[in-house]
């Protein structure tokens, strides 16, 4: 049976994401009545005849004609029945017309860049960045002719476009990159305010092009990896396209590397076209294992954000702890940041950073004292993790960068799980205390727990 030609079950598209999760896109007929979709996990696929592998391959390709023409499955690297579902069911979230999974957050970061990004563009980017992010626009980017300019959190609408205007690059201006709340310092960016500076100049270079069917419409990208598809919904904001590291809340259970993307259609198609190409898809058997865990996604991010709000209330309060920067404490007397979070966040998340006393040294002591939360890089599992971004995830930025960016040495960035928040805060506790009189190691690996 031609899986492609059953019909949508009636009001499948009008259920909320976390009921159409249950089984949105797959139907038991397909696998003889099984529940849950199976890993369809085969490298190839049979045709039916050689006409429709001509076909499948000049559709896969681009080539034009085929407008009308059914889809088939040729290789697991361009398509394959789980993960289409997966990106089905991903695109749900963010109400958008279609997705894309990748083999790991930064493949989903690279692939969208090298798709869209063509040597003398310029890329406008948010600070800070996630470290692996950072690197690829900072080192790989400029190596390929794409020029780089970076704003700030708290930089108003016409400072950014001022900055652009000076740099006299404004008519090369191809996208405006987004991390927002950024990493590691939970910094909002004013996804709306990217959005009308995009819309702003592609309507200047319109406006001054002698051909204006040349002219390339701007793009807002945003990575929401720290939101989740739950707490923030960019594609609402006027955001084109939305990337995740599907490895942090939408995976979830620190057991997989995968990323994703959403998107109009045709943006789509196009990154998918490049992810064929350079091979960033993912397999089979992560996507299933991704199936599953969109099942509980809702569930899991509302217990690790109630847990959260109870951690990040506590911090506040130690004296060991010189700063707590935390979504769910900004007021008023934090002006835009306040008013951005407001506007554009359906929750605070689950992320907190906060500063220890005694810099690097109080941090890593600290960091050193934690018995059930663990020391180790990463977000949105159901675990609880802690590092320290200035020496880890955020190793390669330059110090000077770091320190005008708030990465300061004593800086912790804290991933809130789904235990128990008091026991969560015990363990807080006690690795914050003044005085220790041992450190609790592993015998068998001989480090420290």
């Amino acid at each position: 049976m031609d899986h492609r030609r059953i019909p949508p079950v009636q009001g499948e598209e009008n259920m909320a994401p976390e009921t159409a999760m249950l089984g949105y896109g797959y139907y038991p007929e397909w696998s003889e009545g099984a529940v849950k979709c199976p890993n369809f996990q085969t490298s190839t696929f049979v045709f039916p005849t050689a006409e429709a592998g001509k076909t499948y391959f000049e559709m896969a390709m681009g080539k034009p004609g085929h407008e009308n023409d059914r889809m088939g499955l040729i290789y697991s690297r361009i398509n394959n029945p789980t993960v289409e579902i997966l990106e089905n069911r991903l695109k749900l979230w963010d109400k958008a017309e279609a997705a894309a999974v990748f083999s790991s957050g930064m493949s989903a970061i690279s692939t969208t860049l090298l798709t869209f990004l063509r040597p003398g563009d310029l890329l406008l980017y948010s600070n800070p960045l996630y470290g692996g992010t950072h690197k690829f626009i900072h080192s790989i980017l400029p190596a390929f002719g794409v020029e780089i300019l970076g704003f700030h959190p708290n930089q108003t609408r016409d400072e950014i476009m001022a900055m652009i205007d000076a740099s006299g690059l404004g008519k090369r201006l191809r996208m405006i990159y987004v991390e927002t709340p950024a990493n590691p310092t939970n910094h909002l960016i004013d996804i709306r305010m990217a959005s009308d500076i995009a819309a702003s100049y592609t309507a200047k270079n319109l406006a001054a092009a002698a051909k204006p069917e040349d002219v390339k419409r701007i793009l807002t990208v945003v990575d929401n990896t720290y939101m989740g598809p739950i707490w923030q919904h960019p594609l609402e904001l006027g955001a084109d396209m939305v990337l995740y590291s599907a490895t942090k809340y939408i995976g979830g259970h620190s057991d997989l590397i995968a990323g994703a993307a959403t998107g109009t259609a045709s943006l789509m198609t196009a990154v998918k076209r490049m992810r064929t190409v350079m091979g960033t898809n993912t397999d089979s058997h992560t996507a299933w294992l991704l199936l599953r865990s969109l099942e509980t996604l809702m569930i899991r991010m509302n217990a690790a954000e109630a847990n959260a709000k109870e951690v990040a209330a506590w911090l506040v309060k130690h004296p060991a702890v010189e700063r707590v920067i935390y979504l769910g404490h900004l007021d008023e007397r934090d002006g835009n940041q306040y008013a951005i979070y407001k506007s554009q966040c359906k929750g605070a998340g689950a992320m907190i950073s906060f500063v220890v006393r005694g810099g690097e040294k109080g941090a890593f002591r600290f960091l050193n004292h934690l018995h059930h939360i663990k020391l180790a890089v990463s977000l949105g599992g159901t675990e609880s993790l802690a590092e320290h971004p200035g020496t880890m995830t955020h190793s390669d930025v330059p110090e000077e960068e770091k320190l005008s960016l708030g990465i300061v040495p004593g800086l912790v960035r804290l991933s809130v799980g789904v235990e128990r928040a008091a026991d969560l805060i015990a363990d807080l506790q006690q690795a914050l205390e003044p005085e220790h009189t041992h450190l609790h190691t592993d015998p068998a690996f001989g480090h420290i727990l």
